[in-house]
């Protein structure tokens, strides 16, 4: 028998970017508020603190700071066909686990996404013709605009600490910035981060070529900063280990260091840490929900939390699931193409990147941070840019970054090398200084096929059906990997290496290795509940007091990383909450 809590304004699932926006926001507004999360507490000091935290093993190849998948996973298939097994381990994608979620470990870069991403079909049917888009393909408008969203950016960047160059401020373009992008109300609040010698150039090759390369904006920061909250962050030090670990001179914007203690410092705020919600509770109705049910993992001990609004922030993935498992919206199901909440899923093809190897030239791959980077926007953000000659929709960013040269993981190797021996070893020791590397990122378009469901067969620690994933790469992002792949490889060759490895090509999605940590889609918003799972204030339509934020809302994915819009729709569903909901609770228009 569960043992009931006290009831509470507000109970946030999982503690992350967007729960601790919430949290903050909504206990500084004076509301009750409760976070469950079901990892531990973190803390720079000591988790993060040197040596501890450069350790390889530990954290970038066992992945300390990630979901145990021994306890909860996913199964996933490539087909509808197919039966769908477990992932017995971390390999395509990282989820987070304990305070900060993957926001801890996340690299950094901060995006604020294009006009072409906030009115997607909108663009391409005005543009190409309605007969563009495939009928497969179930893309939509987001149903916020990027103007009305701009100052909800501007307030994640100046929490988070974002390094970078404006290109657009109030419609003036600025040189030195994205040429592409849209207008910003000011710059970003620090300089960008020193460029790495294989960014500069690959810079001078990408101008002289005729493209726009510009600093990646990144929240790692380029020296000692104070943000709004007055939260201090350290400069970065180039330490090479960002991603998959902690920041050890907190200088990596992560929310255990800018939100969550602004909210942890107020009385009517309480964090429950090793608090696994397994379903949110729902009156007779179903249109209403009561609060949550969760166990201690540390003492098995069950609790149900009465609350009046709940909201689920945990990874883009587990908040669908939690929606799957309470009855919250329809399942959807992709033949009959009934249903919303599953719906659209995406992730974030790579592999037309292009390896280079010089004989003359020296990097210093060490000296790296998780998100500095130059990029082109030319085959992404620009309007410009012709997609008919690509024969497919979205596009990609092309980047030089830098963001390790650790032992273990980076062995960069010409292709046709041995993949183990005496002579993998002499190449790894050869190249080790002398290579780079010039990435595509390209955006995904939904799939009526691409979808959440859950498994009939599998289940988690708790006996519950776990979630499954069918997902594949289709024909529009094996077009857009391969003609802006060899854009890249045609820098390439401008800087004359010694051999460079051909641009990759997209067969069938694996989820073995490692991708990014980019899933989106699952519980869309929308303009109308036909199409949506949550509304513009990422409310459920169907279930009015419970809020789903997160990448799960996205009903597309950009070439862009998602963090960006993910912290600014945080900061925009808080002020619904507070300024409207609150007054007059019920479904937001």
């Amino acid at each position: 028998m569960a043992t009931r809590l006290k009831d509470v304004d507000v109970v946030i699932v999982g503690l992350g970017w967007t729960g601790g926006i919430l949290a903050k926001e909504l206990s500084e507004a004076g509301m009750q508020v409760v976070a469950l999360e079901r990892g531990a507490m973190r803390s720079t000091n000591p988790d993060f603190s040197v040596p501890l935290i450069r350790d390889e093993l530990r954290f970038a190849t066992r992945h300390g700071l990630m979901q145990d998948p021994s306890r909860d996973t996913l199964t996933f298939r490539n087909r509808q066909t197919e039966t769908a097994l477990p992932m017995r381990q971390l390999g395509s994608f990282l989820p987070g686990e304990g305070v900060g979620g993957a926001g801890v470990h996340w690299n950094g870069a901060t995006w604020r996404w294009t006009g072409i991403d906030h009115a997607l079909r909108s663009h391409y049917e005005t543009r190409y013709g309605k007969a563009f888009i495939p009928p497969d393909m179930p893309v939509q408008d987001w149903p916020v605009s990027y103007k009305e969203l701009e100052p909800y950016y501007d307030r994640f960047e100046r929490t988070a600490g974002v390094s970078g160059k404006a290109g657009n401020l109030r419609g003036a373009r600025q040189d030195g910035g994205n040429a592409f992008e849209e207008a910003r109300e000011r710059e970003y609040p620090l300089p960008p981060l020193e460029p790495s010698y294989s960014q500069q150039i690959f810079a001078d090759a990408a101008a002289q070529s005729g493209y726009h390369p510009f600093p990646r904006p990144s929240a790692n920061a380029s020296r000692a900063y104070t943000n709004p909250d007055g939260q201090r962050l350290g400069a970065c030090v180039y330490c090479g280990h960002c991603e998959r670990f902690g920041c050890e001179a907190n200088a990596k914007g992560s929310p255990h260091i800018t939100v969550i203690p602004q909210a942890m410092a107020r009385a009517n705020f309480e964090l429950r840490t090793h608090s696994w919600v397994t379903k949110v509770l729902l009156d007779s109705t179903r249109r209403k929900a009561t609060g949550v049910r969760y166990t201690n993992v540390s003492t098995g001990e069950e609790y149900e939390q009465p609350a009046t609004i709940v909201a689920l922030c945990a990874y883009a993935i587990n908040n669908v699931h939690l929606m799957l498992l309470s009855g919250i919206g329809e399942a959807y199901d992709p033949v009959t193409q009934r249903g919303i909440v599953g719906r659209n899923y995406c992730y974030q093809p790579g592999g037309g990147g292009v390896g280079l190897f010089f004989e003359d030239k020296i990097f210093n791959p060490f000296m790296a941070t998780g998100a500095f980077g130059t990029t082109l926007d030319d085959y992404h953000a620009n309007e410009q840019f012709d997609r008919a000659a690509m024969g497919a929709i979205g596009g990609a960013t092309i980047t030089v970054g830098q963001s390790n040269g650790r032992p273990i993981g980076y062995r960069p190797v010409p292709q046709g090398t041995p993949r183990w021996g005496a002579d993998w070893k002499k190449a790894t020791a050869k190249w080790y200084l002398r290579s780079m590397n010039i990435g595509v990122t390209a955006s995904n378009m939904p799939n009526r096929y691409n979808h959440y469901d859950l498994d009939p067969t599998y289940k988690n620690v708790f006996g519950q059906p776990l979630l499954r994933l069918t997902y594949n790469f289709l024909e529009n992002d094996k077009k857009v990997v391969g003609f802006i792949g060899q854009k890249a490889a045609e820098i390439a060759r401008r800087l004359n290496p010694t051999s460079m490895n051909a641009p990759g090509t997209l067969g069938d999605y694996s989820i073995v290795p490692y991708q990014s940590t980019h899933n989106t889609g699952g519980a869309i918003m929308g303009s109308s509940p036909r199409d949506s799972a949550v509304n513009r204030y990422l409310q459920s339509w169907d279930v009015s007091n419970v809020f789903v934020l997160g990448a799960s809302a996205f009903p597309h994915n950009s070439a862009y990383n998602p963090t960006g819009p993910v912290g600014a729709l945080a900061y925009w569903t808080a002020d619904a909450i507070k300024t409207r909901y609150r007054q007059r609770p019920g479904l937001l228009t």
